[in-house]
């Protein structure tokens, strides 16, 4: 019999993987976890503490950074909260341009998991293919926004700026173009065996354990859970559109996969009707006061962002400010089944878990 000694390791902090402010400790024995550590908090933004002297719009430029491939979906839950508490309502065109770029944002969101994730496994190409497609979205945010990463593009009521002339277009341009490139996509990767071995099987729990845990997004539908706030709890006007909601069966590193490019597939149906019933003409601003003061009393309301439910909790006294603020970061709480699921697994399958989650660490501990 080999007799080995066990070894206390340090996965991270490192920028490639875990941007430098998240770890791993893990026993080892031998290839074999023991024990595995998760460890946060190297960041400590303070946003939630910060809110509490900021006025509302001043909050926006704080959510771009929790998810810096997301910031769209993070800008809208801040303005829908508030306008939940103000009773507000937005025009049309504005509506229909939030959903725009939420779904282009899902889509860029999810073209950053794909091809990190095929490379931490090993393969360089798809990284490759996944920036340059989303190197067109960051393109027309940019001729929106003025911005490729941390937009602040949503108001309280509205969004700051309307669709320039000609940007409707290029996103109707974009849509059947990313139609081909997801089935090549799919071609290059989902039958490739060596692919397969490294995935299917790996980091399994059930749906028991996934709704126990909390888990939500892609992490929680792998199990065949078939929950999706645009779909349950419609805000937005995505209740306007007919997509459908991808799942899986077997909870593992596979299905996790397989449900976020089936997402990519049902985000471009969604863009396809929104843009047909796209409005002319109309304001972008509803009649929000110049300066917002929130009722007193408190609202929650969550959205479906690309890692799953994000939402966020707000406190009035009937301020310029909250007087507690609180996000729902999906990252942090999916990150919870990390240590049961990397229990007796080795290192190898360590990488493909937790790429399998899909962690984005600026909103796990900010």
């Amino acid at each position: 019999m080999l007799r080995t000694e066990e070894l206390l390791l340090n996965v991270g902090p490192q920028h490639p993987s875990t941007h430098g402010v998240f770890r791993i400790v893990v026993k080892l024995d031998g290839e074999i976890i023991k024990e595995a550590d998760p460890v946060m908090g190297y960041l400590h933004r303070g946003t939630e503490k910060l809110a509490e002297n900021l006025s509302f719009t001043q909050i926006i430029p704080y959510t771009d950074r929790m998810d810096y491939v997301s910031a769209m979906t993070n800008n809208y839950v801040l303005v829908h909260t508030v306008e939940k508490l103000l009773q507000l309502e937005i025009p049309e065109r504005a509506e229909f341009l939030r959903l725009i770029v939420m779904e282009l944002q899902r889509v860029a969101s999810h073209l950053v998991w794909w091809g990190t994730y095929l490379l931490d496994i090993g393969a360089m190409s798809p990284f490759l293919f996944a920036f340059r497609d989303r190197e067109m979205i960051i393109n027309l945010f940019n001729e929106l926004c003025g911005a490729r990463l941390t937009y602040s593009y949503m108001r309280v009521g509205g969004v700051k700026w309307d669709a320039p002339e000609g940007w409707i277009d290029k996103v109707r341009e974009f849509v059947p173009y990313m139609k081909n490139k997801v089935e090549e996509y799919d071609q290059l990767v989902s039958g490739n065996e060596i692919f397969l071995s490294r995935i299917k099987g790996i980091g399994q729990y059930d749906a028991e354990t996934a709704i126990n845990y909390g888990l939500s997004g892609a992490n929680l539908r792998c199990t065949g859970v078939k929950w999706d706030l645009r779909k349950d709890q419609p805000y937005c006007i995505y209740d306007r559109f007919e997509f459908d909601v991808p799942v899986g069966k077997n909870g593992d590193c596979y299905d996790r996969y397989f449900v976020r490019l089936e997402e990519v597939r049902q985000s471009l149906r969604i863009l396809e009707q929104a843009l047909e019933q796209f409005p002319e003409g109309g304001q972008i601003m509803g009649k929000a006061p110049r300066v917002i003061r929130a009722p007193e009393g408190e609202v929650y309301a969550g959205i479906e962002s690309p890692r799953g439910e994000i939402g966020c909790y707000i406190v009035s006294r009937g301020r310029d400010k909250p007087y507690r603020l609180k996000f729902r970061r999906p990252s942090f709480v999916n990150l919870q089944i990390l240590r049961k699921l990397l229990i007796g697994e080795t290192m190898t399958n360590l990488i493909t878990i937790l790429g399998g989650i899909d962690i984005v660490v600026g909103e796990v501990d900010s």
